[in-house]
């Protein structure tokens, strides 16, 4: 967990510094809390894709996959037929894998059967306050939140998808000690 001067002299941690486009993300959004179903879906579905690649190679393609998948829209997402799988497989602005296309498609029924708001459930994972010492991929916690959502039937979302998911959700606060976002992540997590 180390962290580096951007461009502006702050510290940050090191792997934002890659793009300008990780690095507004890092600073904006990554760690930061949510509780707003929809946007913890779109996350949720960005994961999926994200496993095998960077996430760099999903953030370079965000406004190609919201385009897409009808700006994450459960709803209209969980009317998506096979014309539709076929439509996303020729479209060069996503990851073109029909299992995990399939897999967010059939997810977004898995979330308009849910029992509970999504925002909930996810939370309800949430691990104790630490600081983090070095990058987990997985751990009890996403284990178990994994499970709970295979439960339900989501496909596509094994423990260290959710964990990075919780990460980017910030239901974990893995920002490095040091990184100037840390704290501002920090009061989101108390706010949310």
């Amino acid at each position: 967990m180390n962290t580096a001067p951007g461009r502006d002299g702050k510290p940050r941690c090191t792997w934002s510094l890659v793009t300008p486009d990780m690095h507004h993300y890092h600073d904006t959004e990554w760690g930061f809390a949510s509780r707003d179903d929809r946007h913890l879906f779109e996350h949720l579905c960005l994961e999926a894709f994200q496993s095998g690649l960077s996430w760099r190679t999903i953030l370079q393609r965000r406004e190609g996959f919201r385009a897409a998948f009808a700006d994450f829209d459960p709803a209209r997402m969980a009317r998506f037929d096979d014309r539709d799988v076929e439509r996303l497989m020729g479209d060069p602005g996503i990851i073109r894998n029909r299992a995990k296309i399939e897999a967010v498609i059939h997810n977004a029924d898995r979330f308009l059967d849910l029992d509970a708001p999504l925002a909930d459930i996810v939370w309800a994972f949430e691990p104790p306050r630490r600081v983090p010492s070095e990058w987990a991929a997985v751990t009890p916690e996403s284990e178990a939140l994994a499970k709970a959502l295979k439960q339900r039937g989501w496909k596509f979302f094994g423990p260290t998808t959710a964990f990075a998911f919780m990460q980017s959700a910030g239901i974990v606060n893995d920002h490095a000690p040091g990184c100037f976002v840390r704290d501002a992540a920090e009061a989101s997590r108390r706010a949310a």
